[in-house]
């Protein structure tokens, strides 16, 4: 090995692999490389427990680094040694102030700019903090770090609200197709009256559909980008972390800016217009009397037979059939129940459910209706309801219930009878009323097993 590489590998060895400078207070690993003491302890700031070597990745299990004072003597000898024709063109390599030709050895914190020692000598930085470079990238790079964990923050946010429109794209399309299967349902049973209606409804869908995913779409791509951007610039800042002093501050200025600079893009929330799935005009009467006339009622346990079963929030009744021999002293002969409720003036509406097998019926009775004669039931006993039986849904899906709504106008002497499972007009009683009507619920003796249950439809 001739003289000027063995001279250069001894230079080698007295340099820092962090900073490539000659080494500056130099210590010694656990595994035995060598750093200066400033750039190892730079390195494992904010480590904790494991702290590997920069070299070999050596997991040291402390900060237990000790002074080399021989290498450091040894360094000091070597920068000595007068430079190489090699060195001199490394060195005649570095950046020089375009103004004056002289090494780049100070930085401006006020203008973020590299300056010679004749620069600091101008009136332009009279009043100027100016430090050596590597005090400047030694405090750049922290900020630097910081950045980097501010940006990973900012990366995960932009990734997650990009999953999450990502997600409202399909609760969108969700959300339609269960309009068209209600539209298409209700268009079947008035296919011919509705055809138009149905159209133009459909293309309403489509249209705030389109207008939707368009911007879903379109703030999902401006998230895509700004994810983009921020992967980019997180990037950009991680190599400039490990680059050289000089490398490091050359053009900082652009980073500070873009970073002090993001932006974060709004993100697009949506709400779907409630008038778009409303029924056509043939069905808005049904739907204003449902949100304008809806009452709460409970059933009264008082006037219940004894083979029903009332729920706890008594909004249910369920029927079985008795095994034993009848109670000759029940309050009642058939198996009804009233409500708690009772109406003298105004319009009101509800809704039941039915399940199980058997017959039931629903209607109104006056308030002087006798309690122990519900197994006569007709206008003239001051009754009035329509008999239906639970079993005729026996061709359809185990566990259909059947809902049935009832519409009281006491000054017009209606009663009105509904199916509300397809929204279906099923009767109506026309009368006098001049007491209190009561809502009644009732399941026949020769059922094997009926439920009511008064609901709330909220449509």
């Amino acid at each position: 090995m001739d003289f000027a590489a063995s001279l250069f590998e001894l230079q080698a060895e007295a340099s820092c692999p962090l900073c490539l400078d000659y080494l500056r207070d130099p210590v010694t690993t656990e595994c035995g490389h060598n750093f200066c003491r400033s750039c190892i302890q730079q390195r494992w700031e904010d480590l904790q427990d494991i702290f590997p070597c920069p070299v070999c990745l050596h997991h040291c299990p402390d900060r237990n680094i000790k002074k080399n004072t021989q290498l450091c003597h040894i360094t000091d000898i070597v920068k000595q040694i007068p430079p190489t024709g090699r060195e001199r063109e490394l060195q005649e390599e570095k950046p020089l102030c375009v103004k004056h030709h002289e090494v780049l050895t100070l930085f401006c914190e006020e203008d973020l700019e590299l300056l010679c020692p004749q620069c600091s000598a101008s009136s332009d930085y009279e009043d100027q903090p100016l430090i050596p470079i590597e005090v400047a990238a030694a405090s750049y790079r922290r900020r630097l770090k910081n950045y980097l964990e501010a940006l990973t923050v900012e990366v995960e946010d932009a990734e997650t609200g990009f999953e999450n429109q990502v997600t409202n794209i399909f609760e969108v399309q969700k959300k339609m197709e269960s309009c068209r299967r209600e539209l298409l349902y209700e268009c079947k049973e008035f296919k011919n009256s509705l055809k138009g209606e149905q159209d133009e409804i459909n293309a309403s869908l489509l249209v705030e559909e389109k207008d939707v995913r368009e911007k879903l779409t379109e703030n999902r791509g401006q998230i895509s980008n700004h994810m983009l951007m921020l992967n980019n610039l997180l990037i950009e800042i991680a190599e400039k972390y490990f680059q050289t002093d000089l490398d490091l501050l050359t053009d900082i200025e652009s980073i500070h800016k873009r970073y002090e600079n993001l932006a974060t893009p709004a993100v697009f929330s949506y709400e779907l217009k409630k008038e778009i799935c409303i029924l056509p005009p043939h069905y808005f009467g049904l739907h204003k009397m449902i949100s304008t006339f809806q009452v709460d009622l409970t059933l009264d346990p008082e006037t219940a037979h004894p083979s029903l079963l009332i729920s706890r929030d008594r909004k249910s009744m369920t029927y079985k059939a008795p095994s034993g021999l009848h109670d000759p002293h029940v309050r009642a002969s058939y198996p009804a129940v009233l409500s708690c409720e009772a109406f003298d003036a105004g319009r009101h509406y509800w809704q039941v459910d039915i399940g199980g097998t058997g017959e039931w019926s629903l209607g109104i009775c006056k308030e002087s209706f006798p309690r122990n004669a519900f197994i006569s039931l007709s206008p003239r006993s001051r009754c009035w309801h329509i008999e239906l039986c639970a079993s005729i849904c026996g061709t359809c899906r185990r566990g259909h219930i059947m809902q049935v709504g009832i519409f009281l106008d006491y000054e017009l002497g209606e009663i009105s009878f509904y199916n509300m499972n397809n929204r279906s007009y099923l009767y109506k009683f026309s009368d006098t009323f001049t007491e209190k009507l009561m809502p009644y619920f009732s399941s026949a003796p020769s059922s094997k097993s009926v439920t009511i249950s008064i609901i709330r439809d909220k449509r």
